[in-house]
């Protein structure tokens, strides 16, 4: 007599071994897709400049993204805050996780910021002022272009270096 098949103790030695190799593997894929927190700030600063280009339009006042690249975070305010009010705000500036930096942030008409601080003004009218920020942790790399005057904005999962006028991208920079 010619048995074809497998034995039940086959088939539950072979169940148990999908189950160990999913038992190990399915907490650092988790992990790697919802905890990877260079993505998480490259989402948060994503929400952030759309909030902000809705909130200008809604109330009619111009507002600021800023960002700070000495210690990598950034906060919002109306353009017409005082002084005093920034500082506070400041305080509860979003931080970035350890290890996740801004590489550097380029706006139109401005050099590469690599130190300090940069200004984003969102305009009551819906646009924006053409900005890239670079950021990057260990050696990946996003850069998020915010579109003058797309609703949208541009995220690369690399570092994309981007000129804003015609001869810098015709001769190449």
């Amino acid at each position: 007599m010619n048995n074809r098949g497998y034995t039940l103790i086959e088939l539950s030695v072979v169940v148990l071994l999908i189950g160990i190799m999913l038992l190990i593997a399915v907490p650092r894929v988790w992990d790697a897709l919802l905890n990877d927190d260079l993505k998480a700030v490259t989402r948060r600063l994503i929400n952030s400049a759309c909030e902000l280009r809705y909130e200008s339009v809604r109330e009619q006042t111009d507002h600021i993204l800023h960002i700070d690249l000495g210690h990598p975070g950034f906060w919002s305010y109306p353009a017409d805050t005082t002084a005093e009010k920034r500082s506070e705000l400041r305080k509860g500036a979003f931080r970035f996780p350890e290890g996740v930096r801004i590489v550097d942030v380029r706006q139109a008409d401005e050099a590469r910021r690599t130190e300090g601080e940069a200004l984003i003004r969102f305009f009551r009218q819906g646009y924006a002022a053409p900005t890239i920020v670079h950021l990057a942790k260990d050696d990946r790399a996003f850069t998020v272009i915010l579109n003058p005057f797309l609703q949208a904005v541009t995220v690369y999962e690399k570092y994309v270096d981007f000129s804003f006028n015609e001869e810098e991208r015709a001769a190449g920079l």
